[in-house]
């Protein structure tokens, strides 16, 4: 029984007109059935979890982009390298649904949470699980980041763009060279991942009606859209279309995860390639909780978990050098955790600053015809407004509604300044931040002139904003800064105050990608950096 219709016959499911006729469903709390039917679903993400080693020679917190590179390099140049992961491996199946979807999610997707409002402003509950997005809540700012082998690989829509030279160095001010990765680190991500922007063929089938109907509107509103390159594999998109794969990224799914692996995801190149060397184990259901220095290594206290979450045990282990990949909000959690306690006492003031959105709104514009516009994921193209802030403008499906609602969507990325900075509270022993109202309206207003400006040039027959859905930038996907290169680490990484301490993920990238998204310069800050990490043997 798969889970639709396990819902439709327990009745756990009420359709509503909740938010303009959007999908709502009863609560649901962690519980044994819940657990047991994910269980037979997945069955691959219960087997026993086996231990980390109690000592390594290198060891990466977080498998996503910067720590899959790292590991890779690590592992290819004779050292052996252990990577900790505290979300599950999922595995990847064409036939059955291994992930679920936005439009009605399960515990498959969220990290130890029982509700969530998406986009769509659309409140969602469901029993607490280990899934693959942890949306962590902040003041002024949900930020969503992955918890899943593979890390941001597994949940995002694909999209791998460099940023223009020249709103790179507006954002990094010379503690990078932009010709080095243009010339070899861009290429060789792009190598490894196989980006390639989307085919003729699949731009014309009908899930992608909406891609062309966007490219119509820039048009007539006078840009030229640009492609865009992606992590998809085509041939499994293509396999969709020809009923040889159960349906995913043609139908609207993508941010809980695609389960044929129509992502090319990390899981299929760089962390794959790592263990085929022999040198380098990956240990998921392991979450880190603090790090810290004993004599001549470095400590990580861990707890190890199941899948529902159950505690399996906590220890400490070591390690001669130690890589921080945990993404921009959990490098940082981790390094601001070890200053304030005194764990890691050399750590410099810039620690905890240079924190942004990368400038993330989320956009909705109506359509020019009655017509079906299909939820085909990848995004094809996008534009470069600079008739005020720089910013960008993609192409999007609409996530979390199954059903036709005559809006285009947009991904905006606008060239924002703003930066906050991750404290820790002694009281709580937590670390957070503050994102002001400020901060969201001036991305807002710079991203809803833009597509206000084409909506109307391209006679679109719904305004969204009298429903409060045009525009908003209440959360982000892309997280960045903390750790920042130049600041906090010198300009490959190396924390300062502390040899053997790298941070190789998000969080060294000062709040911006200027204007795109981050995950291509992300890895090849990685591949630069730890390319020199492993020459000078530090």
């Amino acid at each position: 029984m798969d889970r639709r219709a396990f819902l439709k016959a327990t009745g756990a499911v009420a359709l509503g007109a909740a938010a303009g006729g959007a999908l709502a469903h009863a609560p649901a709390t962690a519980n044994p059935i819940w657990d047991g039917l994910f269980q037979e679903w997945v069955p691959e993400i219960f087997a026993p979890l086996p231990d980390a080693p109690d000592h390594s020679e290198a060891l990466v917190i977080g498998s996503g982009f910067g720590a899959a590179v790292t590991a890779l390099r690590l592992a290819r140049a004779g050292v052996a390298t252990t990577v900790l992961e505290r979300g599950s491996r999922w595995p990847n199946d064409p036939k059955r649904e291994i992930f679920t979807g936005d439009d009605l999610p399960d515990g498959r997707g969220f990290w130890h949470r029982t509700t969530f409002t998406g986009v769509t402003k659309v409140p969602m509950q469901f029993a607490s699980f280990g899934g693959v997005l942890d949306c962590t809540e902040y003041p002024g700012i949900d930020v969503w980041r992955a918890a899943a082998v593979g890390g941001g690989s597994v949940i995002f829509t694909g999209a791998m763009i460099a940023p223009e030279r020249r709103f790179f160095d507006e954002v990094f001010r010379g503690a990078v060279e932009y010709g080095e990765l243009d010339r070899v680190y861009f290429p060789r991500v792009r190598r490894m991942l196989r980006l390639s922007p989307m085919p003729a063929d699949i731009y014309g089938s009908s899930p992608f009606t909406h891609s062309r109907a966007w490219d119509d509107q820039v048009r007539k509103a006078g840009y030229q859209p640009q492609p865009n390159d992606s992590i998809f594999n085509w041939d499994v998109l293509r396999a969709e279309l020809n009923g040889s794969s159960k349906p995913s990224a043609t139908v609207a799914r993508s941010n809980l995860g695609n389960s044929n692996g129509a992502k090319f995801d990390l899981n299929q190149n760089y962390l794959r390639d790592a263990e085929a060397t022999g040198n380098c184990g990956i240990f998921p259901g392991h979450r880190v909780d603090s790090i810290g220095r004993d004599g001549s290594r470095y400590t990580v206290e861990l707890t190890k978990l199941d899948p529902s979450g159950a505690v399996l045990g906590t220890r400490t282990v070591t390690a001669d050098k130690l890589f921080l990949g945990a993404g921009s909000i959990g490098s940082t959690e981790l390094l601001v955790r070890a200053q304030a306690t005194g764990a890691l006492p050399n750590l410099n003031e810039h620690v905890g600053d240079g924190w942004g959105t990368n400038g993330d709104v989320v956009l909705a514009r109506g359509a020019s015809s009655l017509a079906g516009l299909g939820q085909g994921v990848p995004s094809a193209s996008r534009i470069l407004d600079e008739s005020a802030v720089p910013l960008t403008l993609e192409s999007w499906y609409i996530p979390g509604i199954p059903f036709e609602t005559g809006a285009l969507a947009s991904l905006g990325m606008v060239l924002d300044p703003a930066r906050t900075r991750l404290g820790y509270d002694g009281a709580t022993g937590k670390v957070g931040l503050t994102w002001s109202q400020r901060n969201r309206d001036d991305v807002v207003a710079a991203a809803r002139a833009v597509d206000r400006k084409i909506a109307e040039r391209a006679g679109a027959m719904v305004e969204y904003s009298a429903l409060g859905y045009d525009a908003n930038a209440l959360f982000t996907a892309h997280p960045l800064g903390g750790a920042v290169l130049g600041k906090a680490t010198d300009g490959y990484g190396r924390v300062l105050g502390h040899p053997g301490l790298y941070v190789l993920d998000g969080a060294m990238i000062p709040g911006s990608t200027g204007t795109v998204n981050p995950s291509l310069t992300i890895s090849a800050l990685a591949e630069r950096n730890i390319e020199e990490i492993i020459r000078a043997g530090r």
